[in-house]
């Protein structure tokens, strides 16, 4: 079985190929188009777990991709924070060589993710100011609008 990282490469020609092809949008397009029909997942977990639900959702992903990282979950501050101190994909994609990492492949991270979080009633917020590291960080809080008791808001995905 090939494992998720042989695939970086080519999701960072990818992004590359979009936006030449139909530009920022493009890319926005597809990112937009893989949140909503492939992270389904963590839509279930953060509706009925809140944001307990991020910590599975994250424990399985960021292990299973050998990520060097940091998680803090605390419910009482409704607070879910990663610290990522070594990104597998962006690590790998400075490292080769022969391949330019696409100018803003960390970005859909938060594509993706923000999402999935803010119609649950999230507040989600990326640094991605050392990506030139392989390194970010992901802060997830409560909103006002989570009721503690009933979950998230209703009519909510």
């Amino acid at each position: 079985m090939i494992s998720c990282t042989e695939f970086i490469p080519a999701y960072s020609e990818l992004f590359r190929t979009l936006e030449a092809l139909g530009g920022r949008r493009a890319v926005d397009d597809f990112w937009e188009y893989l949140s909503d029909r492939f992270l389904t997942n963590l839509r279930d977990l953060v509706a009925a777990q809140g944001l307990r639900g991020c910590w599975q959702y994250w424990s399985q992903t960021l292990n299973e991709e050998a990520a060097d990282f940091t998680m803090v979950l605390d419910e009482d501050a409704g607070e879910f924070r990663i610290t990522m101190h070594h990104c597998p994909s962006k690590g790998r994609l400075l490292q080769l060589g022969h391949v330019e990492p696409y100018h803003d492949y960390c970005r859909h991270c938060d594509a993706l993710y923000r999402r999935v979080l803010e119609p649950l009633g999230y507040d989600y917020s990326i640094d991605l100011t050392q990506t030139d590291r392989a390194r970010c960080e992901v802060v997830v809080r409560r909103g006002a609008s989570v009721d503690l008791a009933s979950g998230p808001p209703a009519g909510s995905p």
